[in-house]
Order: structure tokens, then sequence, then C-alpha cells
């Protein structure tokens, strides 16, 4: 246990350790998530018990001020967090102090009237359309095994074509074989969406299972080389290899092809509800930020084909 760890009460380890699991069962969070909010509330209470000079318990929670909430978000500026990081940071703590105020029946009100740092919305990060066809072309030249290559081109259709995350398409089983023409996936909270499947994205995975020397009707759809569950990882440095024999840039991730999914179909005309649909965001505010890509994009157009800014380049 770390120095900071101790210096936490029994009991607010407790009570941590229950919001955690509370916000596994009534909201679907990740291990992942879990994790990182478990790091972040307990680096602040660590802090505040440093910071107050003694252990930090249920009691001391309820007297912490401004001045004391302020103190710890200079302390991340000092360790060279960025804006984005320390707001996440302050969204986790809000988030279990919320939880804590309600079940111990005081009102948390310098935690949850701290102002997180302004900063600027992360736009995503899409490929052309020709790079992603390039892309998803070069995938089976990366692998001396045919089937593995398949295997690579299967995935990362699926990801362009279905808009899926990647945990998403690796939690597909053979009982989904082969595919449908629409397939029900379970996404981030534990939320069901219903999402069509294109021709080319079942006719790669069709030809991944054909070649695939790895047969059973249950258990993952896609393998390792020796057979077990396929990791991400290697979905990842298979594309990393891709792009760097065509030349793209490192944003030409396997999330780029989610991305890639949302900004082409609205560039298409789609509708902006559809995609919030088809992509599972909770809030229509998640899928606008494509819009702003869209904008860029016909911004940049503009400035380049507009008579006026033409002559005025010349």
């Amino acid at each position: 246990m770390s120095a900071e760890a101790a210096s936490v009460s029994p009991a607010l380890r407790d009570a941590v350790q229950t919001w955690l699991e509370t916000r596994r069962a009534l909201k679907g969070a990740s291990d992942n998530t879990l994790t990182a909010y478990a790091h972040d509330v307990h680096s602040f209470l660590g802090f505040i018990a440093q910071h107050t000079g003694g252990e930090t318990g249920l009691t001391a929670l309820k007297s912490l001020t401004i001045t004391d909430m302020r103190a710890w978000m200079a302390s991340l500026r000092r360790e060279d967090l960025t804006s984005r990081s320390i707001a996440r940071k302050l969204s986790s703590v809000k988030s279990f102090f919320r939880w804590l105020g309600e079940r111990e029946g005081f009102e948390a009100t310098a935690v949850l009237n701290s102002r997180a740092p302004k900063f600027q919305a992360r736009l995503p990060r899409p490929l052309p359309v020709e790079a992603t066809r390039d892309l998803i072309g070069a995938l089976e030249l990366q692998s001396t095994e045919p089937w593995i290559g398949a295997r690579d081109v299967a995935v990362v259709t699926l990801l362009y074509g279905c808009g899926l995350r990647i945990s998403e398409a690796l939690s597909l089983t053979m009982q989904d074989t082969p595919l449908p023409q629409v397939i029900r996936i379970t996404g981030k909270g534990g939320k069901e969406r219903v999402v069509p499947v294109i021709d080319a994205a079942r006719a790669a995975v069709a030809q991944y299972l054909a070649l695939c020397p790895f047969t059973a009707d249950t258990g993952p759809l896609f393998r390792g080389a020796r057979g077990g569950a396929l990791s991400p990882r290697l979905i990842q440095k298979v594309m990393q290899a891709a792009r760097m024999q065509l030349g793209l840039p490192a944003s030409a991730t396997p999330h780029a092809m989610r991305h890639s999914f949302a900004t082409h179909l609205l560039a298409a005309g789609g509708d902006l509800r559809a995609i919030q649909e088809l992509l599972g965001h909770a809030s229509l505010s998640t899928t606008q930020a494509y819009t702003a890509v869209d904008a860029r994009h016909l911004l940049d157009i503009y400035e380049k084909s507009h008579p006026k800014s033409a002559s005025n380049s010349k």
C-alpha cells in the first residue's frame, strides 16, 4: 500500500470501493474506466491527507474548502498535467463526492462547485475516403499467413463499415456467424444498439472464416495465431505497419476507422441522429463533434476552390 493510501482511513477506502462497485453495477463502467476512477480519487484523497497534515476520513472531507480544491489543482499543474487531464480527474472526484454526499447526508459544496480548467475540445481525426480504402487494402500484405491477413482485413472492415469500437468487434463470437444484415452490439455502459452490417464486412468475415485454421461452434470470432482470443494490440500493430507503408499519419489507428465511418456518413448526407444511434453515443453533443470536422473539411475546399480565394493566392 502506498503512503498516500495509508493516510486514508479504512472507512473511506471502503467507501471508494463501494462507489466503484456501484458505478459498475448501475452504469456498466468498464474495468479500464474503474481503474482510472480509482486512481483519480485515491490520488486526490492522498493529496488532501498530506495537505491537511493528517489522516483523511469521512468527517474531514465534509470541511473541504475551495482553497483546498485550488491547492490540489495547482499541484496537478506542477506535475505538468494538461487541462484536459485535470478536468477528467476533477470529474472523477466530483462523481465520488456526489455519491458520498447523498449516502452520508452532507453537501460537498466546495468540491461540486470547483471549476475545471478550460480546454479546447479535441476533434475526431478521420482519414480521407481514399486513404481509408488504401489502408484496409494494405493490411493483408502485412502478414505471411493468408488467414491472418484476412483476419486483419475483416476486423478493420468491421470498424470502418459498422462504426464499431475495437473492443466491440473483438467481442463477437462464433455464434454471431454467419454475420446477418444487422447485429446487436453491447457498447459502453452496457448500452445495446442495432448496427447494419454492410456487404463488404460480411464478405471479409466470411473470407477470414474460410481460411482460419481454428474452427469451432463457440468461442471468439477473431483468433490470435495460437487460437486464443485476438488481442487489440495486434490490430494496433498491424495498422501501424500499414500506415507507415502508406505514409499515413500516426492518427490512423483502429479508433480512427470509427471516426472515418461517422465523418464519411455525415459528408454523404447522413442524418446526425441516425449516426448517433449507429455509434451508440448517449448524447447528441458527442456526435456533433463530427459536424465540426465536416465543416473544417468544407472550409478547406472552399478556400482552395473559391474564385476569390484562388485569386488571392496568386
